[in-house]
């Protein structure tokens, strides 16, 4: 019995991408090819995706809030695992079904499916099967988009209460919803959804944070929703109100939720301060704190090292670094001692940026600048000295094409609606990567060039107005 390990049994709730990063870093381990190890996922739906497999919004709340038209909104070069790149010819800014694909092609390919147990929830000790099993450690994967967050607004339950409003968790595409719609929220879908309104309604109006007002009868900007009257009537910011507004879609994110851990595991309440680290964990919805890493639970009530929480910085290229963090919990998981608890709380007391802790909640996972590229490299870094892992780093081109992400869709957009995006792609990626750094350096040079053109067409439409009306002037006043 010499040299006899224990088996080490590891959970992970959730097969969406984090939960198949797991799973396929640690079946790639010594680990777990000795059967020392033992892994198995839990998922509650029939098939891997998560977010990215589409669903009817049948549900309260819908298991995903996928809508019709949705792409990324990242070129897919960036958003890959190191190990697995999308196939030769995929748009540049694939739909979902495409990321679902792709998703699915990564767990056959590396044999991830026997891993997975579908239709299952998994609470603290037991599963749905009303099944009690047993786990030394815990991979939380759940991802953070399905408990829709419903801003403090007066006025706005009532709205919702009498069916004048709704989460954009329900939307799925533009439906005759009345005559004046009004769209609050300014990230990726609160875009998407203000602008395919437009199809429907007489007049759309997007609100968000930091908007100037601006527009004309069919399509408006205004800034912080202040109030929605029973009446119709919403007050914005700078005193604006708009009436006889028929329906409100509320693009305002999602909450962090967790409902298969008890109040021991984690509190769900507002942190009581950042400037000291708690001696429990809690989830403010809109972050988790205190985490080593942003993966690991710094409290007293249970080993760091036997929990961690996969995909919540936001603001990021998520599959490479869950990816990252996938390969730093094997490290944490294998050799408790490698991750330094005191070192991770003197980062987490410097990293301050709010007035308020309500604040300081909302940007704590927002990574802004190079930090998601340094923290990407640093958990590669860290779990490559444990001699197990690829000392990965991101590479240029990454935050080249991450920086010009907003023109690359426009152009992609442009071309698309011209039947000329496919000649783009087409065989890019059957040699390698490299093709596709190439692609994107081409297009951004194309994209550079259309503006040139557009700017040099302007100016000269600017200059035969001028010349027009000096003619006219010259004809009716000089003789």
């Amino acid at each position: 019995m010499h040299g006899f390990q224990p088996k080490k049994r590891i959970c992970v709730i959730g097969a969406g991408a984090s939960g198949l990063a797991a799973l396929k870093v640690i079946s790639d381990t010594s680990h777990f090819k000795s059967s020392t190890w033992s892994v198995t996922a839990f998922e509650s739906r029939e098939s891997v995706g998560g977010i990215w497999s589409a669903a009817p919004p049948t549900s309260d709340p819908p298991l995903t809030p996928l809508y019709d038209s949705l792409t990324t909104n990242l070129p897919h070069p960036i958003m890959a695992f190191t190990s697995h790149s999308f196939p030769p010819s995929t748009s540049l800014f694939p739909p979902a079904k495409v990321v679902l694909d792709y998703l699915k092609s990564f767990a056959h390919r590396f044999d991830l499916l026997p891993l997975i147990r579908f239709n299952t929830t998994c609470w603290l000790v037991s599963t749905s099967t009303r099944e009690i099993l047993a786990f030394d450690h815990v991979i939380v994967a759940n991802g953070h988009y399905r408990l829709p967050r419903i801003p403090n607004i007066p006025g706005v339950d009532h709205w919702l209460r009498t069916r004048k409003a709704s989460h954009s968790a329900w939307y799925r595409s533009p439906q005759a919803l009345g005559h004046k719609v009004l769209v609050v929220g300014g990230g990726p879908s609160g875009q998407d959804i203000a602008a395919e309104m437009r199809s429907c309604a007489t007049t759309v109006i997007h609100s968000y944070t930091g908007a100037t007002s601006e527009g004309d009868e069919h399509f408006k900007r205004v800034g912080r929703a202040l109030r929605f009257y029973d009446d119709g009537r919403v007050l914005f910011e700078g005193d604006v109100v708009e009436d006889e507004i028929d329906y409100c879609i509320l693009a305002t994110g999602y909450k962090f939720d967790f409902p298969f851990f008890d109040s021991d595991v984690i509190r769900t309440e507002q942190v009581p301060s950042h400037s000291t680290l708690p001696s429990d964990l809690y989830n403010s919805t809109y972050h988790v704190f205190p985490l080593a890493k942003f993966i690991f639970p710094l409290q007293s009530h249970y080993p760091a090292s036997t929990l961690a929480f996969m995909g919540l910085p936001f603001k990021v290229v998520p599959m490479p670094l869950v990816e990252a963090q996938a390969y730093t919990i094997v490290r944490v998981f294998s050799d408790p001692s490698s991750l330094n608890e005191q070192e991770e709380a003197q980062k987490l007391l410097a990293r301050q940026g709010a007035s308020t802790s309500t604040e300081q909640a909302k940007i704590w996972l927002r990574f802004e600048g190079m930090e998601q590229w340094d923290y990407r490299d640093n958990l590669f870094a860290f779990a490559a000295q444990s001699g197990d892992c690829p000392a990965v780093k991101v590479r240029r081109w990454e935050r080249t094409m991450y920086l010009g992400k907003k023109v690359l869709r426009d152009a992609w957009r442009d071309l698309e609606s011209r039947g000329k995006a496919h000649e783009w792609v087409e065989g890019v990626g059957e040699n390698g990567i490299e093709e596709w750094v190439e692609m994107m350096e081409r297009l951004l040079k194309h994209a550079k060039e259309g503006e040139k053109s557009f700017l040099r067409e302007g100016l000269c439409h600017i200059v035969e107005r001028k010349i027009s009306t000096y003619l006219r002037y010259k004809e009716k006043f000089v003789t």
